[in-house]
């Protein structure tokens, strides 16, 4: 239909904050630039207001004032869905009709306050703003997509079930019934490096991830991982990626250098500093360098203890992102170990307003190494009771054809967005967490 033709239909942008959802109203899209408004609009979305001789339309991202004639907006009632048509007129429709009414079997109740769980679908997404924070983590997936085409990465998929799901200590898996061992990945890492190993130079995916047992304000069970890959780089490099899809994602969501986050500013313009483990531990936590590296092998509970009492709230006061780096060898996971301090592996973390972001490597391509770390993990997990998962042998097959030196990172979109927002929880800026289930 042309422009000026009857019946044309518009949606609702995303234009809104959550307090302002029911009683802003939308502007009506126009054509091409200098081209006229359309004559008559048909517009369909739920009644968040009844007024007299007018009614607010509204879906999860936006919502438009209508004005209607006759007896028609005396038939509608909050939480029906209407479809109207009318004339376009300073943002809002001006003598519309009403075309259908959809009274729904169980309408939406009237809002609770805001600490009470939310009691239906519409109060969720409409008027706690999920559907405006879906709209704005659209925006955040977006920029990160943009900054890896800019900078070469092929974006990959790979399977989210698996014969192995690694064999970190502290991280356990979902099982999944079918005819061999199979499980829902932890993080995509064993494929993603397969591809390394079959020329694949770089690539990044974001990946759905399952951990069982983690749900929290920082944790779900099902969560969006960002995890890609350099051939040919070291760890300085992907830090830097790092940082840049930070400020990426931030300005996509409205920073403007500075996130607010936890009641504090949180700058991001200048490089983000790095300091050892080692370092922060002799800063903050009044044990040597040394003391501390030596600690993770003697007696990692008490390393533990020390890095989240004492470590991790000194870096979470810092009005800056910090890089933890050169983690202890006994850590090192699938890092390879530092050729310049073999006590210490090739392993960061970014910390942002106390929230640790991501965990990156540069990467172990020796598959003897591996598979001893591997064969170690196993049994510690044996030790603890935990689950053991068999050892993935196609990926230690694709060290031995050889994997060349790489670096990587594995980052928590759905806490990005999160603090980006300014959001208490990363279920906040999901669709369905687990509690809503």
């Amino acid at each position: 239909m042309a422009p000026s033709e009857t019946n044309t239909s518009i949606g609702f942008p995303a234009t809104f904050a959550p307090s302002d959802i029911v009683s802003a109203c939308s502007p009506c899209p126009a054509g091409p630039a200098g081209a006229p408004l359309p004559r008559s609009v048909r517009v369909g979305g739920r009644v968040l207001e009844v007024a007299e001789g007018a009614i607010v339309l509204g879906d999860a991202l936006g919502a438009l004032r209508v004005a209607l004639g006759g007896a028609d907006a005396p038939s509608l009632e909050i939480g029906d869905l209407a479809i109207v048509e009318g004339a376009p007129a300073g943002g809002a429709l001006a003598s519309a009709r009403l075309v259908e009414r959809i009274a729904p079997r169980r309408p939406p109740r009237a809002r609770a306050g805001a600490a009470a769980p939310p009691s239906s679908e519409t109060e969720r997404a409409i008027h706690r703003g999920r559907g405006a924070a879906l709209a704005r983590r659209a925006a955040a997936l977006a920029a990160v997509r943009a900054l890896f085409a800019e900078r070469g990465f092929l974006e990959v998929e790979t399977p989210s079930m698996v014969p192995s799901p690694g064999l970190d200590l502290h991280l356990d898996a979902f099982a999944v019934q079918a005819a061999r061992p199979t499980f829902l990945i932890t993080s995509p890492e064993y494929q993603m490096k397969r591809l390394l190993s079959g020329g694949v130079p770089r690539c990044f995916q974001l990946a759905r991830c399952f951990r069982r047992g983690e749900l929290g304000d920082r944790h779900n069970p099902e969560f969006t991982m960002l995890e890609w890959y350099r051939a040919f780089a070291d760890v300085d490099e992907v830090m830097a990626d790092t940082e840049a899809i930070v400020r990426r994602v931030a300005g996509a969501l409205g920073a403007d250098g500075t996130i607010s986050a936890a009641g504090r500013q949180v700058r991001l313009e200048q490089p983000f500093p790095r300091i050892s483990v080692g370092e922060a531990f002799a800063r903050w936590a009044g044990v040597t360098a040394d003391d501390a590296i030596a600690l993770a092998s003697r007696d990692e509970e008490r390393f533990f203890r020390l890095l989240v009492d004492a470590v991790e709230p000194a870096i979470a006061a810092l009005p800056h992102p910090v890089f933890l780096v050169d983690f202890p060898a006994p850590l090192a996971s699938l890092a390879r170990l530092k050729p310049s301090d073999p006590r210490v592996c090739e392993r960061f973390e970014l910390y942002v307003a106390g929230v640790e972001l991501c965990n990156g490597f540069g990467e172990l391509t020796d598959p003897i190494e591996q598979r001893a770390r591997l064969l170690a993990d196993q049994a510690a997990r044996a030790a603890q009771g935990k689950p053991v998962y068999p050892i993935d042998e196609r990926f230690l097959d694709a060290l031995e054809e050889g994997m060349p030196p790489a670096a990587g990172n594995a980052l928590g979109v759905d806490r990005l967005v999160a603090l980006c927002l300014g959001a208490a929880s990363i279920g906040d800026v999901l669709a369905f967490p687990h509690g809503w289930l």
